[in-house]
């Protein structure tokens, strides 16, 4: 088995732990909290790492569970997730910029409002990217169970933005 590297391995995940934090908490500053108190988690965890079947799978778990906890315990506001789609929102005129806007607001409040384990499978799968089988590991579900929830997840958010979009609900 390869030798784990907290400067290789485990940093780089910064990131996508980072974005995990922001989507379940929705305030910048505690996921930088979370990713910090992970960090240091896994850090002082270091002598077991070899026992670990994924490293990144520990790391999005001890994420997710700090989150939460934080979450629950302080009441959070909505922060954009990404600053690409402002910049790219720049070359558009205001109208456009507007729709846009407005249109990602009510994606982001429909996907907020789905139960917390649909909103984290599709964050996993549609944001970061992961595969089924690591999403499944972090969860503890099974594949098909992470299968199941998110085409319930997209179906749900679909079925919303258009009735939104179509009838103004």
């Amino acid at each position: 088995m390869q030798e784990i590297s907290f400067r290789n391995d485990i940093l780089p995940l910064k990131d996508k732990l980072f974005r995990l934090a922001l989507r379940i908490t929705l305030d910048r500053a505690e996921a930088e909290d979370v990713v910090q108190d992970t960090m240091i988690r896994v850090w002082n965890k270091r002598e077991e790492w070899s026992q670990f079947e994924s490293i990144e799978a520990y790391c999005l778990v001890v994420t997710r569970n700090l989150a939460i906890d934080r979450s629950q315990k302080k009441e959070a506001q909505h922060v954009e997730l990404t600053s690409e789609m402002e910049e790219a929102n720049d070359e558009l005129g205001p109208y456009d910029q507007l729709v846009i806007q407005e249109r990602m607001a009510i994606i982001h409040r429909l996907i907020n409002e789905l139960p917390e384990k649909q909103r984290l499978i599709m964050q996993l799968r549609d944001i970061e990217g992961e595969s089924y089988k690591e999403i499944a590991d972090v969860l503890h579900l099974t594949e098909e169970q992470v299968k199941v929830n998110l085409f319930r997840a997209r179906q749900k958010v679909k079925q919303r933005y258009t009735e939104i979009e179509g009838y103004g609900l």
